[in-house]
């Protein structure tokens, strides 16, 4: 049943968020239950369409756990209507296929751009406009990164609307320009391709929020097509753990911050 007060997909409304400013957001509603439980107190909130969503508590702040989905429209929804309910800080914990030779299954990378392939940003701004991370929330990640010794890349991602396009161009009707394009990014250095993290950044830029995200690079086809002999990685724990840690930097640092502006308030 819809209820009026709440928003329309994620079926929340700002009683159920409890104040709570900040978002980790994977796109597998699975995954929702499995990064809940690295908050204090987690409690399930809703399920609806592919928004499942759980309140929880970092550093003595509400922090909200919410899927949205795969790829750049239901990514927008969701971002949309969390801000709305007055989330300001998102990140991404989402997965991905390496596309440099050194980003190995299992690493994560710390997006700090995204390749505007896909379609739901371009009804935001032209595609002129980069798409990137807050360099707060990016440098949280690095550091959580670097403080839980989990290997980590930062960089550009390639962001794309048809999962299929990229794994089996040859057999599309615009293969040329999709291969074309695919090495075009590889030659300027992409990392991985995933498919929502340039909508988070173009929706959260507009918004006025922050946001950034880590990926968890599950296997590298340019790896397989050179014959290394990987194994796919698919548990996204330390991805989890990294995204987890970045926010607790990210609640202290702004607690930090909220102090020193009080006593600058107090001693004006």
């Amino acid at each position: 049943m819809v209820v009026s007060d709440k928003e329309f997909h994620i079926q929340l409304n700002k009683e159920d968020l409890c104040g709570a400013k900040y978002a980790l957001m994977p796109g597998d509603p699975g995954r929702v239950e499995k990064i809940a439980r690295h908050l204090e107190n987690p409690r399930f909130l809703n399920s609806n369409r592919e928004y499942t969503s759980y309140l929880g508590a970092l550093c003595g702040e509400n922090v909200i756990v919410m899927s949205h989905g795969i790829g750049g429209p239901s990514t927008a929804i969701a971002v949309e209507e969390l801000a709305a309910l007055g989330v300001k800080t998102f990140i991404r914990v989402g997965t991905s296929g390496g596309m440099q030779p050194d980003v190995l299954p299992g690493d994560i990378i710390n997006v700090n751009g995204a390749i505007r392939a896909e379609g739901t940003s371009k009804e935001y701004v032209m595609v002129e406009y980069p798409a990137i991370s807050d360099f707060k929330v990016t440098r949280a990640i690095y550091d959580a990164a670097v403080a839980l010794g989990v290997r980590q890349h930062t960089g550009v991602v390639h962001c794309k609307d048809s999962f299929y396009g990229q794994h089996s161009p040859e057999r599309m009707p615009v293969a040329k320009e999709l291969e074309e394009k695919w090495n075009a990014f590889i030659k300027t250095g992409a990392l991985a391709s995933e498919m929502e993290t340039a909508t988070l950044f173009i929706v959260c830029s507009t918004l006025r929020v922050r946001a950034g995200a880590v990926m968890l690079c599950v296997w590298n086809q340019m790896r397989t097509q050179e014959n290394y002999k990987d194994h796919g990685v698919f548990d996204t724990e330390n991805a989890i753990r990294v995204a987890v840690e970045a926010m607790k930097r990210l609640i202290k640092d702004d607690k930090e911050e909220e102090g020193k502006s009080f006593l600058s308030l107090y001693l004006t």
